[in-house]
Formats: C-alpha cells, structure tokens, sequence
C-alpha cells in the first residue's frame, strides 16, 4: 500500500471499521491512524488473532499493533473517557499525538447531554450520551469553548471550564477537580500544531479512521436522527489531498437507536456479539442488506475506490438474509434516494419522514453477496472479512 487510505462506515455505523483498520496496519505499513471525525462515542471492536480484545474510543485502531494514533483537530476529545481507555491498553501514551485545535468534552457537555436527551422522552433521537454534540453545539455559540492547547494554561482552562458550567447551568461538577485532570492529561499526552498532520502524511503511508456512518451524518443523514459530525470523507479531503476511499459495509444492514430503517427485519437471526440495547442509543436493530440506503451513501460521501464488506460469515448462518434493491412508498416503486442541496436539513427531514412510511419493494438471495454488493455500490471489493478475528480477513492489494 503506497497511498494513504480513508476508512468510512456507508451505512448507520457498527459495519467493522475498527476490524479493517486493524487488518489494513496488520498487513501494511503504516506510518500513524489519524481519527478525523467523532469522540469517545466510537466503539470499535478489534480482536487480533491471538484472541486480544478491545473496543476502541479514541486511540486508534492499529494500537494493539504499534502503530500511532494522531487526533486531528476535527475530533472531540473526552480526557477522561481517554484516561480510562489508555488504562485498559496499558497507558500507550507514547504512541499518542492530539492536535491542539482540538474540541474537549467536559463533565458539563456530557451532562447538559444526557439532560437534553431525557427531555425528548418517547421522541429521543438516540445520543450516544457521551456529550460530542453537545461539544459541538457549545462550540459553534461560543468562541471562547475548551480546546486542548488550554490544558497547557491552567488558569485559561478554568476560566473557560467556569463559563462553561454557568452557561449551562450545571453547578454540581467541580472545577477545580477537572482542572486537575485535564492538566494531567496535559503532561501525558504529546499535544501539537496542526503541521504535525503534514509531517506524518509525508514520513509513511497514513490510515484515517472514521466514526459512525455516512447515514448518520450531520448534513447527510436523516435528520434530526443523525451525529453532529462529519462523517463523509470531506474532513480527510481537509487534510490531505490524495487518499485512497475505503467504503465499509456489512453483509446486513444495522442501526443503533432511532430513526428511518427501511430494511429492519427483527425475524431475522443475527445474533450480535459486541452490540446491545443501550441506555442512551436504544436498541441494536438489524435488517436486510439495504443497498437502496448504501448506494445513497456511496453518492453523497463522494464515492469510493475499493469496498471492505465485513459478516461474510452471517449469510450461511442467516438464509433468510435477502438484499433490498428498490423501496415502496405509498403504492410507488423508487431505487434511488435522491440526495438534496447541502447543508439543507429541511430537505433531510422530510427525507427522513418519507423513509419511515417507506418498505422494501424488491427483496431478493443472492448466489453471492460479495458479487452482488461490488456491483451495486459499484466499486471491488479489496477487503473481505469472514470473522471477527484480525485472521479472517482476506486482503487484495491496495496499490493503484
């Protein structure tokens, strides 16, 4: 693999970015995984093949295999929630980087989350409860929001973290204690400008590791049951100019939470190992492989060079598993989801209110689904994984 590479999830997230990132940095030579979108509500399952196992958040997915993990300024940054994932990996520090630029999630953005989210009541759109769009949010009212370079000035950092909590009304969280920790997150951590991305992309091949899915994009997705990040490859396009787009999908379509899922079959037997109902995102809901929902996501992410399709293994266990080509609506047959203006979330919404009375209109087995799914999305099929051990994966070359 000569080029940098691009991992994107093209459906509702869970389709095993993690698992291929760690296939790409097991097999190739990679110079750093930079994470470019999301926080610490990513959940990236890896498993090497002697059995190890961890759900990565922040740290990139190569980090079982040494490989550093730089956090460009397009992540939100939880300290806490790091410290404790670094605990669990045995303090890998030295192989961390964080962009100065960076967002921090704090106690009070998680908080003011999970307070916003129990309002919604029956109408919860799903939060992962971790506070990134909270973050998010915050950031774009206020040019004073937390940044990683002020866990370098104290007496910033507790300026900012005190605006903060007056502002959304959260008393309850000491200041001074989170003071504390940032500062110490501070002198672990190896926090940089913005050229140290430059540097890494011209010293080796680099693998950008996405989160979430394209069908939950903030601009993208149907809202407003969507993430407040960017989760197309338009960060990576910020940073680097030539890359390689890896596009990533289940044999079956999945989504945690809330929200239009054409396809969901709960008849279905797709037991899940690694995903569950949860507290704050809700159920873990399965489907039919949604290629209507997938093709979309290929058109608005940009398209993509080469497919990394994961659960090969399912379709022999699941015979009922069928692929979805055209939807119904009201007596009418349509194939394409037709994306709108950018930046238009009224247009989302009512996309999003069309897809929940939407069913699926043609279902059928197919003899292959590697076949089948390379030629409705339109591009080969590079990685293939039959098992969620890094050892069941089948990689074909990356070189143009």
């Amino acid at each position: 693999m000569n080029d940098h590479v691009a991992v994107v999830d093209l459906g509702y997230g869970d389709a095993g970015k993690g698992t291929v990132v760690d296939a790409l940095c097991a097999n190739t030579r990679t110079r750093a995984v930079l994470r470019f979108n999301g926080g610490a509500q990513a959940a990236h399952n890896v498993i090497t093949e002697g059995g190890r196992h961890h759900t990565f958040a922040q740290f990139g997915s190569g980090t079982l295999r040494g490989v550093p993990t730089h956090l460009t300024r397009f992540m939100i940054v939880d300290p806490l929630a790091l410290a404790s994932e670094a605990r669990s990996l045995g303090n890998p520090f030295h192989l961390l980087t964080v962009d100065a630029d960076a967002l921090l999630a704090t106690p009070w953005h998680r908080a003011a989350n999970r307070r916003r989210e129990v309002a919604r009541g029956a109408a919860r759109h799903g939060s992962c409860g971790m506070g990134v769009g909270e973050t998010q949010m915050y950031a774009l009212k206020h040019a004073d929001a937390p940044r990683v370079a002020d866990v370098l000035a104290p007496a910033v950092l507790r300026s900012k973290l005190t605006a903060l909590a007056e502002r959304l009304g959260i008393s309850d969280i000491s200041v001074d204690d989170v003071v504390e920790a940032f500062t110490a997150f501070g002198e672990a951590v190896r926090i940089v400008g913005g050229e140290h991305t430059d540097r890494l992309l011209r010293e080796g091949p680099c693998v950008f590791e996405g989160a979430q899915g394209v069908l939950l994009d903030e601009w993208r997705g149907w809202h407003p049951y969507t993430t407040w990040s960017t989760t197309t490859f338009a960060n990576v396009a910020a940073l680097c100019p030539s890359f390689r787009r890896l596009g990533v999908v289940r044999t079956y379509t999945t989504r945690h939470g809330a929200g239009p899922f054409v396809t969901e079959a709960p008849e279905l037997d797709l037991p899940e190992a690694h995903n569950g109902r949860d507290e704050w995102q809700g159920a873990f809901r399965t489907g039919h492989f949604d290629a209507v929902a997938h093709r979309y996501a290929v058109e608005v992410a940009g398209g993509v060079d080469a497919l990394a399709v994961t659960h090969l293994d399912v379709p022999e266990r699941c015979p009922e598993l069928k692929v979805c080509t055209a939807y119904r609506t009201d007596g009418e047959v349509w194939d394409r989801i037709e994306p709108g203006p950018d930046h238009d979330l009224t247009y989302q919404e009512r996309l999003g209110e069309r897809l929940e009375k939407t069913s699926p209109a043609t279902l059928y087995r197919p003899e292959s689904f590697l076949e089948d799914i390379s030629e409705l999305l339109g591009a080969p099929v590079e990685i293939e994984s039959h098992g969620p051990l890094s050892s069941d994966k089948r990689i074909a070359t990356l070189a143009r």
